[in-house]
């Protein structure tokens, strides 16, 4: 597999930016609830790189917006846990303390920046406008702030562009704009919502390359959430799986790929595009819909499609246990324990 990420993390750190407990959020529709995150938990060490993967649906954005409370309510409704942020329990405080952090101590990129960034003004605007509400700049000083930004994230010629608009960049470049209001106020955790999907590969591979480098000299804790397990391979230093709302495998990103444990990790990993080996001629796919979502989960949600599930697999839902010898690699199947 290709070399990961693990290296990177600042030796020694073993403290906590981010702890998440138990969350549970569901979505009220006219045919019923959608149970979207089903009780996960995970923690953030600080200057740690964690992927997020899974296919579409399985409740990757929904679970990090949900620590934010970025989610319109209702539809949606958080209805437990803890997102325990330095001493502060984001579920907890109120919208305006929030406001607070969002922003400025944890920012966030989104997957599509033409719809992230407002059309209507120009790049300079955007980025002062959280340099000036979360810092304190003044217009000069936020200005100035905001060319160092653009030139952190390799737009060249920084100064003319900040009188430009959105529409006036590619799409590279607008996603570094979108990276560089993210990192305006020097957050402590970043979470990137699949930023480099709508790119190509030339520009795809200069962004993440981008945020190795912006990771090295920040030393910011990143949630990288894509369903490419290529660039997680890449980037990350561990890996949560996800699938029906639930997290089914964690650990760290060179025993996952090397020693996958449940069989829907196995299976992702089999999808991966090959030109050698046995599966240079075709492309393997995963049979079968991923599950609905309106109850409950009180079985394994991946039953219908696993090759391997069994009677019990259909009465219970297995939690995460560990699993290997890789410490922190945990995965919720019952075939482990079958295999004992």
């Amino acid at each position: 597999m290709p070399d990961g990420a693990d290296s990177q993390m600042p030796a020694g750190v073993d403290s906590y930016v981010l702890d998440v407990r138990d969350l549970k959020t569901v979505f009220r529709t006219r045919r019923g609830e959608v149970h979207a995150v089903n009780d996960v938990s995970f923690r953030l060490k600080a200057g740690e790189l964690l992927g997020v993967v899974g296919e579409s649906g399985s409740g990757k954005s929904v679970t990090m917006m949900s620590l934010i409370r970025l989610l319109p309510m209702p539809p949606a409704e958080i209805r437990k846990g803890e997102v325990l942020f330095g001493d502060r329990d984001l579920m907890q405080i109120s919208e305006d303390e929030l406001r607070a952090i969002r922003g400025a101590r944890i920012g966030m990129v989104f997957q599509d920046p033409m719809t992230s960034l407002n059309p209507v003004f120009n790049v300079g605007f955007q980025l002062m406008e959280p340099l000036r509400k979360h810092m304190g700049l003044d217009k000069k000083a936020a200005r100035r702030r905001s060319i160092e930004l653009l030139e952190l994230v390799g737009i060249p010629d920084a100064e003319r562009r900040l009188k430009d608009y959105p529409h006036q960049f590619s799409g590279g470049m607008r996603q570094r704009v979108m990276i560089a209001i993210a990192l305006a106020c020097d957050p402590e955790v970043l979470i990137a919502d699949e930023p480099t999907t709508a790119l190509d590969v030339t520009i795809q591979a200069q962004i993440l390359e981008l945020v190795k480098e912006l990771r090295q000299k920040l030393g910011m804790a990143i949630v990288w959430i894509t369903h490419d397990l290529g660039v997680i391979a890449g980037i990350a230093d561990r890996v949560m799986v996800m699938y029906g709302g639930q997290v089914v495998e964690e650990g760290p990103v060179r025993e996952l790929f090397d020693r996958p444990s449940h069989p829907y990790t196995k299976m992702l990993l089999e999808t991966i595009p090959s030109i050698t080996g046995d599966r240079a001629d075709r492309l393997q796919v995963i049979q079968g819909q991923p599950p609905m979502l309106g109850a409950d989960p009180s079985a394994c949600a991946f039953r219908d499609r696993c090759p391997h599930a069994f009677a019990r697999c259909a009465q219970e839902n297995p939690l995460l246990e560990p699993v290997g010898v890789a410490p922190g690699h945990r995965a919720a199947c019952f075939l482990n324990e079958e295999s004992v």
